[in-house]
């Protein structure tokens, strides 16, 4: 799976806080993508219908 980059800004308390888990061996990248996967994974997206194969029969 390929990843995207993301830019986001938050407050600086929020950022003081991820700072302190870094001291615990966290990364920030680690930990917002563990607390998006939490969080999203009850979404469930449709996976694209494979396309038709036209003119290619055996």
């Amino acid at each position: 799976m390929k990843n995207e980059r993301i830019l986001i800004e938050i407050p600086g308390h929020l950022k003081e806080k991820l700072d302190v888990l870094r001291t615990q061996g966290y990364t920030i990248s680690g930990f917002i993508r563990a607390l998006l996967e939490r969080e999203l994974a009850h979404i469930k997206l449709d996976k694209p219908k494979p396309r038709p194969r036209i003119g290619l029969e055996d």
